[in-house]
């Protein structure tokens, strides 16, 4: 598994401070998020998973905690807008460039507008997907905010 992936190029190249983090992907757990934590021995709500969504039909990208479920009235909300769903994975895509299990929010295809839940800025780090299935990166939430253009709102159920 190679560390140097889109995600981690464009931390590098925008000056972030994060590490990278390797474990045993499993293909066939029930939630991806939660078997990367379990990997890691960390907590569910450090180990953040990061979902493609539509909200009022454009490509959103939502960084929650990996126990926690996106609330789409909440979602829409963050953004201003009437409705969010889920991207069907092969949207997510090709919207992203990133295989679904990889999908990260840092070195995207294309940039989309980015929203975090607000519970991951009461952790000093958090992980992230590093752009590669079984990569996760740890940083300052914080960073990712701003990294990001990220807004910070509550949105899970």
């Amino acid at each position: 598994m190679s560390k140097a992936t889109r995600a981690t190029t464009a931390l590098a190249k925008a000056g972030a401070t994060f590490t990278v983090h390797g474990y045993d992907y499993d293909p066939y757990a029930d939630s991806i998020g939660l078997q990367a934590a379990e990997a890691l021995g960390e907590s569910p709500a450090r180990v953040l998973k990061t979902l493609m969504a539509l909200v009022d039909g454009k490509p959103a990208c939502v960084i929650v905690p990996s126990d926690h479920e996106v609330s789409m009235k909440r979602l829409a909300a963050a953004f201003g807008g009437k409705s969010a769903a889920m991207m069907k994975p092969a949207e997510a895509e090709r919207v992203t460039g990133y295989k679904v299990g990889g999908i990260s929010p840092f070195g995207q295809a294309r940039p989309v507008r980015t929203a975090i839940e607000e519970q991951a800025l009461t952790h000093e780090l958090v992980f992230m997907n590093g752009g590669q299935r079984g990569l996760q990166v740890r940083m300052n939430p914080r960073d990712a905010v701003v990294l990001l253009k990220a807004v910070v709102a509550p949105l899970v159920a």
